[in-house]
């Protein structure tokens, strides 16, 4: 009788095989590192939480997909982002922190949604959010393309487009139009211009509103050029709206600096019809895309926000953050062949013995791992064929082989395991060589 229980992963949850973590891992790390180029400090909050602390904001889909649980008399809730935990750390930690605060977070998230094909149940997300005391300078959302930018740069792509907006623009304008309560039905139309042309959108819209409304927000979408272009011909539109030129004001500065921080211009788009967030953003709002890839979606996205911890606190909390999905981008990317786990290796070097006495293998590692070398050493008794192959499977480059000439003459036999060319030397010359071919 087989009492075995088959091992399964539950679907919508990650799992990768050893070289696959390791690209994921590489990619983890430089986004670390960029974030903590620009002076953002590391938080880690818990993955669970107080249920009524944690879905203090929630509601409608987002609250049907939190994993609660009971422990006790305790109602418990995962994670379902990041920004909410955020909220709660401010409030609690408040007199212990400076302002602006200035964090970022890389952690795993929660969300009991339907899962589907790179759609994840638990995923990683990597969130950089600058939190004001009472104000926030709008100079804060020009940098956040910055880090974007670096981010990106630094995971080796170099033709990708940071497109920015800023919602209030879209708020007067509806607000110049008296259509306000029907902004988020016109956003969703507008929405599909790309699919359906602007015939039909406008179509659409006309079932709508009027004629003189649809005209108002052809024009509206209809604006092209530069960036520059784009900010005079918003001018033009002579719309007597507060918010409207608050948005444009605000967007003319964010540009500005934008370059100042150092994005080249062919990097950074304003686009109109970014309409993210509705009932979340009320400022600058970002998305990212990959100019091969459009069809990725966005890649990074994020936005300027009122009040954080409206819900823990009365003190008004303004902010502006960006985040990436890094599990599902690492799906996208590995799945359409953008980026590959082939070859893939943590280590620097084999260690490997033609003998039985293993003290020589274990006394190299030792001073190879002294040397800042990442080393495996193999101390199964197998034919040297076989540990060549799994120097093979592992991806090393470089194998270090130890027989009886090799001790009696202390020295070592280095072979690269790409070019197949193999030397006898001295450890000090075999450090030298395995670093300088990094």
């Amino acid at each position: 009788m087989n009492d075995k229980i088959k091992p399964k992963t539950l679907p919508g949850f990650m799992e990768l095989l050893p070289e696959e973590q390791i690209l994921f891992n590489k990619m983890k790390e430089i986004i670390r590192k960029s974030y903590e180029k620009y002076g953002f400090l590391p938080l880690d909050t818990p993955i669970i939480e107080d249920a009524n602390v944690l879905l203090a904001k929630a509601g409608g889909e987002t609250e049907k997909q939190i994993y609660r649980l009971k422990k006790g008399d305790n109602d418990l809730a995962l994670r379902f982002d990041l920004t909410v935990p955020l909220a709660k750390y401010v409030t609690e930690y408040y007199d212990k922190l400076s302002f602006p605060f200035k964090r970022y977070q890389i952690g795993k998230v929660y969300r009991g949604e339907k899962a589907q094909r790179g759609r994840y149940r638990e995923f990683y997300q990597c969130d950089v959010d600058i939190i004001g005391d009472g104000k926030l300078s709008i100079l804060n959302d020009a940098e956040l393309p910055a880090i974007i930018y670096n981010t990106f740069k630094n995971l080796g792509f170099d033709e990708f487009t940071i497109c920015i907006n800023n919602r209030k623009i879209l708020n007067g304008l509806f607000a110049s139009l008296d259509l306000e309560d029907t902004s988020t039905e016109i956003l969703r139309i507008i929405d599909k211009i790309e699919k359906i042309g602007p015939d039909s959108v406008k179509k659409e819209l006309l079932k709508n509103i009027n004629e003189n409304q649809v005209n108002t927000i052809m024009q509206f979408i209809s604006i092209d050029g530069t960036n520059s272009t784009k900010l005079q011909s918003l001018e033009d539109m002579k719309i007597e709206n507060d918010v409207f030129q608050e948005g444009i004001s605000e967007l003319r500065e964010v540009l500005k600096f934008v370059q100042i921080f150092g994005v080249p211009e062919k990097n950074i788009k304003l686009d109109l019809t970014i309409a993210r967030g509705l009932d979340y953003y009320t400022g600058t709002v970002y998305e990212t895309f990959l100019d091969k890839y459009k069809d990725l979606g966005s890649v990074c996205s994020g936005g300027r926000y009122d009040n954080l911890a409206e819900y823990y606190t009365n003190r008004k909390m303004p902010g502006v953050g960006i985040s990436i999905g890094l599990s599902r981008l690492f799906f996208q990317l590995t799945d359409s062949n953008i980026i590959s786990a082939n070859g893939q290796s943590i280590s620097d070097v084999l260690v490997i013995s033609m003998t039985e006495d293993y003290e020589k293998c274990a006394e190299i590692a030792r001073i190879l791992r002294e040397s800042e070398l990442n080393v495996q050493v193999n101390l199964e008794n197998q034919k040297l064929g076989k540990k060549f192959k799994i120097a093979d499977k592992l991806n090393v480059k470089f194998v270090i082989i130890i027989g009886e000439d090799e001790i009696k003459n202390d020295v070592v036999s280095l072979k690269n395991m790409i070019t197949g060319e193999q030397t006898t030397m001295k450890i000090e010359e075999t450090i030298i060589a395995i670093k300088n071919s990094k």
